[in-house]
């Protein structure tokens, strides 16, 4: 099958940081590459896979050290890019949200997008009615809650390489603090404070980071991740916001440590309560379960992470959400029924 993966052009693929999108890219679309299929990656010209890369922007944005820069015009380039090409593949994967709809109605059949944000914001709805041809996908069942009569057409996971693993106030690192003080135990935290965020870190976090039991370490990347989950007792997501998904939880597991997690957004669904973690309601639950964590097994959190929520996996549920608009039977332009 010929596939292309229109990438986000924020963070370089695979991000070098920060970036829960762009890395979920670069991993299906190395994954769909190893599955023997033929895969094209639009993204910035830093972006590093298996794949046929077709640079649409020297480097990533983010990173970019040009103080002036239109996320939009970027896009919109690269959108020229892929109708131009449009007939060289049988499904075109966007990850963009929904900027894409206005260009490819004369083809929604062969596109599939997978929307990697949270749904609850004003306008979302008035845009997937209008567009109700394009088939979307959710990355967990309680993604959907705000926009349940969209065209989904599957719910797929995110994916992690199986060899990959051996800072805001939705995240509430504040609760993070209390919960690790309350067990007695070390809370090392890694996060990227957006300009956005810095007040809050520093009004409200910032004076939280003294004596020992507290090390903040910053932004960090993928060898870091590895050495940092995986020498935890456990990671605490004590999230305020309905998460979409939370890759963090699944890198966890990936090094076989256990996630104790608010009961919001995607958490119920990723974190097996009892055996991969424990979902909590409140920093005394949280407190319980950081005392606890050493009695799962973390051989067992490893495999269930295998089982799950590898990259190959993904890949496997994509490709069969793929097949399924190939053989839909339902000519190009007309509206495909959701799943």
């Amino acid at each position: 099958m010929k596939i292309a993966q229109i990438a986000p052009l924020y963070e370089s693929v695979p991000p070098l940081f920060y970036g829960g999108t762009e890395r979920v890219v670069a991993h299906l679309t190395d994954a769909l590459v190893d599955l023997g299929h033929d895969v094209t990656l639009f993204a910035s010209a830093d972006a590093r896979t298996k794949g046929a890369l077709v640079p649409v922007r020297d480097q990533a944005m983010r990173l970019d050290p040009c103080a002036l820069k239109s996320d939009l015009a970027a896009h919109l380039a690269m959108l020229h890019e892929v109708r131009t090409r449009a007939d060289e593949f049988d499904v075109m994967h966007f990850h963009i949200d929904m900027i894409h709809f206005p260009f490819f109605e004369h083809c929604p059949l062969r596109t599939l997008t997978t929307l990697h944000g949270r749904l609850d914001m004003k306008d979302l709805g008035d845009v997937y009615r209008r567009w109700m041809q394009y088939p979307l996908v959710s990355i967990s069942e309680d993604q959907r809650r705000p926009l349940r009569f969209a065209n989904w057409v599957a719910t797929v996971h995110h994916g992690l390489p199986s060899d990959l693993y051996r800072i805001a106030p939705e995240k509430r690192p504040d609760r993070a603090i209390n919960i690790a003080r309350r067990a007695g135990r070390l809370l090392k935290i890694a996060a990227k404070v957006d300009a956005a965020d810095a007040t809050y870190f520093r009004d409200s976090i910032k004076p939280m980071l003294v004596g020992p039991s507290t090390d903040f370490v910053g932004e960090i990347g993928d060898a870091e991740k590895n050495e940092l989950l995986g020498g935890a007792s456990a990671l605490l997501f004590p999230i305020d916001w309905p998460e979409p998904f939370g890759l963090v939880m699944i890198e966890a597991m990936a090094c076989g440590t256990p996630v104790i997690a608010w009961d919001r957004g995607s958490v119920s669904e990723i974190v097996d309560h009892g055996v991969t973690g424990f979902v909590v309601r409140s920093e005394e639950e949280a407190v319980a379960a950081l005392r606890r964590a050493d009695d799962l097994d973390r051989r067992t959190v490893r495999k269930t992470f295998e089982r799950r929520f590898s990259a190959g996996v993904m890949a496997q549920n994509y490709l069969d959400s793929y097949s399924r608009l190939q053989h839909s039977g339902v000519a190009c332009g007309a509206r495909l029924l959701s799943a």
